[in-house]
């Protein structure tokens, strides 16, 4: 492990899905699942509760999105009803793992950047 590592922006260790403390390793195993530390500079992800806040920012970002070009595609090109199942069937899943993703992995960076944790009336 480095003596002196170098603070990593939130938004660049969500970007990479990176870890928040070195930026070089890999935050999740899979879509969406969490490793149980850094491969890089061992930092256990113990720390990590983002609760339900991907999800919250994710319904609202996509909701937004999709329905946009819902209407845009049905008032401006009028496409016929099996094209929006189609289309936003398939495309709406995918954003929201990307999305997702990324949420997640910039919540975790600034939660540890921060160091938030849960309140408490006297410390332990």
């Amino acid at each position: 492990m480095p003596s002196a590592i170098l603070p990593v922006s939130p938004l660049v260790a969500g970007l990479k899905c990176r870890c928040p403390r070195c930026g070089q390793g890999r935050l999740f195993s899979g879509p969406l699942n969490l490793r149980e530390r850094c491969d890089q500079c061992g930092l256990g992800y113990a720390f990590v509760d983002t609760g339900d806040g991907p999800a919250v920012f994710a319904i609202f970002i996509l909701g937004f999105l999709c329905l946009g070009g819902a209407l845009i595609a049905e008032f401006k090109f009028g496409v016929p009803w099996w094209v929006h199942v189609l289309l936003w069937g398939v495309l709406t899943p995918i954003f929201a793992v990307f999305l997702l993703r990324f949420l997640k992995a910039t919540l975790i960076a600034l939660q540890f950047k921060n160091k938030a944790e849960e309140g408490r009336l006297a410390k332990e």
